[in-house]
């Protein structure tokens, strides 16, 4: 047994003690806490949990219909996350406010070793949610969690399926006390993969402890995550076996004051966030006493952010975090810097007033600025004008105007520009966007949903290259427009839940004079988009699950297999035995349709797995 699968084992002994632990503290006092014993990771997904391996935060934007998710092997195993046609780096995360990133480059974004049932499901933030908060360093979108209550009692679950694959999870959460409580994740998955030199091994642990007051919450976590995959033409179209090694410590901690009966309140928090990559190009090479591709970071952040009343109908949202960076890098030795320090913060006026003809108006305007010690500032207005109307069918009217702004990442700016795979631009700096929106939600016969479009300008943002007569990958700035148009709407029956989606992009560029032949990351995206995600609950105790995406994928020369449209799904099949409430028997199908659709271009799918798997609840 390797030391990774003793600590996943003995995490499973010490979770059932705490289980036994939570029920005597449930007879001695009265649970704080009321949740379904099913974690929904996402309610616009079908399928929650994945079939290749253990669930990551990542894992729930699969099949999210505004997100289009862009997996090199698996989702879990390394996943870009473009939103509104942007790439892999133009989207942010935060957990409660807090902006988490990777200062070496976006493609580490989404490395969150976090359990996702300790986080609620998603908020995509796009337009003005963006520029008010919903994302930092971020120029498309941005996702958005925050804390979950801890659920006392637990799950546990176990899976297995082709090419040798098997992953197993556990979650028990206990109650301690005077409004605390903790849950503890542990987390494993190995697989041999679909072919040669596509194997994986993941592990990861996640420990919470949360308070819960009249009016406050306080969540401190420390979580870490070790992942080892390899798959052919991971980053690079020369057919070569690539492999990443990536361990991530994530410690972080929030705290909530919310004083009053209306929607004020103030956060603050702090995180500090280690990410060590080791990246081979060929995994076969003789190891060298110092790695060609290396990299350390350090990220640390700490602020808040808060939303105060000023009278009935105004009220002032204002947010401020200091960051700082640095990285230790084998192969980025060629910049100006290697750490860096950011500050981030806005002020924005919310109004809301009532309509003569019925109805009410909201104004939402403000300031943000950005700012950092190795390159050039950014101002970013926003102003967004509402109506709620007095309609049975409208619900909300909005058009607003935002901007965004990036600081580019050491693998853009740090790497040589003249030599190695990855050629940097040491001249690149901040990028900036602004955003024209008009949206609209509605209500009507049990349909819920929006629809919308937008206009996006995106200056000198960073792209990665290709040229016929180049071999290697070059960092380029490119002046982007965006043109989109976004439908979304659910609906449930009795025993049917359905979700739709459908995204339209195209896209105008220019690389200032620059000779490209193809672009790996801006003119990857699809000109239409389908999704459709169907639950029906069969029986009582039976329940089919359907996630499914349709898409027409811009032409890009990239792409080996010529293949511009796909259709993928997973569907999972879920049975809970009439003699026992507590055990879930499952059995997934990922890429039913056994789609050979490269994602990310010159990079081979994953072909279709079938796996079964069985969960515990208490």
């Amino acid at each position: 047994m390797s030391r990774t699968e003793f600590y996943f084992f003995t995490s499973i002994i010490v979770g059932l003690s705490l289980a036994g632990a939570s029920v005597s503290a449930q007879a001695a006092a009265s649970t704080s806490v009321e949740m379904s014993a099913v974690t929904i990771l996402s309610p616009r997904v079908a399928n929650q949990d994945p079939v290749f391996t253990v669930a990551t935060p990542v894992s729930a934007l699969r099949y999210e219909p505004a997100v289009d998710l862009q997996a090199r092997s698996f989702a879990e195993g390394q996943a870009d996350i473009a939103i509104r046609g942007g790439t892999f780096a133009n989207t942010g995360f935060t957990l409660a406010g807090l902006p988490l990133y990777d200062p070496q480059t976006g493609h580490y974004y989404a490395e969150l070793p976090i359990a996702p049932g300790m986080l609620t499901a998603p908020t995509i933030a796009v337009g003005a949610d963006l520029a008010v908060g919903g994302g930092w360093n971020a120029t498309a979108g941005g996702v958005a969690y925050d804390w979950r209550p801890v659920r006392v009692g637990g799950e546990i679950s176990l899976g297995a399926g082709d090419w040798n694959s098997w992953r197993g999870n556990s979650l028990i959460g206990a109650e301690l006390g005077d409004g605390w409580a903790t849950d503890f994740s542990a987390g494993y998955s190995k697989s041999d993969g679909p072919f040669a030199n596509a194997d994986h091994e993941i592990s990861r642990y996640s420990a919470r402890l949360q308070h819960r007051g009249e009016g406050s919450g306080t969540n401190l976590l420390v979580s870490y995550q070790d992942k080892f995959f390899g798959w052919p033409n991971l980053y690079t179209p020369f057919n070569s076996p690539e492999t990443e090694d990536i361990q991530t410590l994530l410690i972080a901690g929030t705290h909530r004051w919310a004083p009053s009966d209306d929607d004020g309140y103030v956060e603050v928090g702090a995180y500090w966030r280690r990410n060590d990559d080791n990246y081979a190009f060929n995994r076969f090479l003789p190891v060298p006493a110092i790695r060609p591709f290396k990299h350390t970071t350090h990220a640390t952040a700490v602020g808040g952010r808060g939303r105060f009343g000023i009278d009935d109908q105004n009220a002032l949202e204002v947010r401020l975090w200091v960051l700082a960076d640095d990285i230790e890098s084998t192969s980025l030795r060629f910049g100006r810097f290697y750490s860096r320090t950011h500050i981030t913060g806005g002020a924005y006026l919310n109004h809301q007033s009532e309509l003569a003809g019925g109805g009410e108006f909201a104004l939402r305007s403000g300031i943000g600025y950005d700012t950092t010690n190795r390159g050039d500032d950014a101002v970013t207005p926003v102003v967004e004008f509402a109506i709620l109307p007095a309609s049975e069918v409208w619900q909300r009217l909005a058009l607003s105007y935002s901007t965004a702004s990036q600081a580019p990442s050491y693998t853009a700016v740090a790497g040589n520009p003249n030599g190695g795979l990855f050629r940097s631009n040491p001249n690149l700096d901040r990028a900036t966007s602004r955003t024209l929106d008009l949206t609209a939600t509605f209500a009507s016969d049990g349909w819920s949903g929006s629809v919308g479009a937008f206009y996006r300008e995106d200056d000198e943002q960073i792209d990665w290259t290709f040229r016929n007569d180049f071999w290697a990958r070059s960092a380029a700035a490119v002046d982007l427009e965006t043109y989109g148009i976004e439908a979304y709407a659910r609906r449930s029956w009795d025993s049917v839940d359905l979700q739709l989606g459908y995204t339209w992009l195209e896209k105008t560029e220019d690389y200032g004079g620059l000779s490209v032949d193809g672009s790996f990351y801006a003119l990857n995206f699809p000109n239409h988009r389908f999704t459709a995600a169907i639950v029906w609950r069969v029986t009582s105790n039976f329940d089919l699950r359907f996630d499914n995406e349709f898409r027409i994928q811009e032409p890009n020369p990239l792409r080996r297999n010529n293949t511009d449209d796909t259709w993928l799904s997973s569907v999972g099949l879920y049975w809970r035995p009439s003699f026992s409430e507590q055990l879930e028997l499952s059995l997934q199908i990922d890429n039913l349709w056994d789609s050979d659709f490269e994602e990310v271009p010159a990079t081979p799918a994953a072909p279709r797995l079938i796996a079964a798997g069985a969960t515990w609840r208490w």
